[in-house]
Order: structure tokens, then sequence, then C-alpha cells
């Protein structure tokens, strides 16, 4: 079995916050050419706040080089308060990679089902 371990640093805004994610993941090709990999990322703000997040993902090559796309799920902790609803929730993401190795992320959060719209509310 291949298992590849990957770095990388990037910029956005999680939150409204500036940020710089730095992470590392491992993924391995499963029969059919599908990618599964795990990986652990921390989000910085430029005022000091840190989140912790860990997750995985499923994705499939969509071209030349690293180009792929996953699904991926995760979860954080953080002790910052304007970041402290992603420590609340699951997070969802599509993560896209270009052939490149850049990359470009998409987060949702995932309250759960069974709660009413005042606990989502609540929670956010």
């Amino acid at each position: 079995m291949v298992k590849m371990e990957v770095s990388f640093q990037g910029r956005g805004r999680l939150l409204g916050q500036e940020i710089t994610d730095t992470g590392t993941y491992w993924q391995t090709i499963r029969p059919g050419g599908i990618l599964y990999g795990e990986g652990h990322v921390l989000f910085m703000t430029s005022a000091g706040d840190i989140v912790d997040w860990v997750g995985g993902g499923i994705g499939r090559p969509i071209g030349p080089g690293y180009k792929a796309s996953y699904g991926v799920w995760g979860s954080a902790q953080t002790s910052s308060e304007k970041l402290a609803r992603l420590g609340q929730v699951a997070d969802v993401l599509e993560y896209e990679v270009e052939e490149d190795g850049s990359y470009r992320w998409t987060m949702w959060e995932w309250i759960g089902g069974g709660m009413s719209a005042e606990e989502a509310a609540s929670a956010r």
C-alpha cells in the first residue's frame, strides 16, 4: 500500500477572522483509485487565537499531478471566544487540490440531527 504525507500552509478567512492554516495529512490509495486520508491542522489568527482541528476524508483524483477533490469531516478544539463555535459542531468540508499542489477549501458546520431550530441557533 502506498502512503503519502503532505504538509501545507495557507491563508484565508474563518468565521470572519483572517487565519493562517498550517497542517499535515497522510493519504493512501484504496482499490479503484479512491483516496483516503487523515489530518491535523492549526488555524491561527493574527491576534493569537488558535484552533486545533483533526479530521479525515475521502477523495478522487480528477486530473494530472496532485489534482484531486475530497469530502472531509472533522472536529476542532479551541479556547478562543471568537472561534468557539468550531468546538461545538462537527465540520464538513470540500477540499480541492490543484495540479501544482495549491489548495482551497470551504467549511460548513454540521450540528447533527434531532436538534430543534432553537437549539441549532443557540449552538451558533
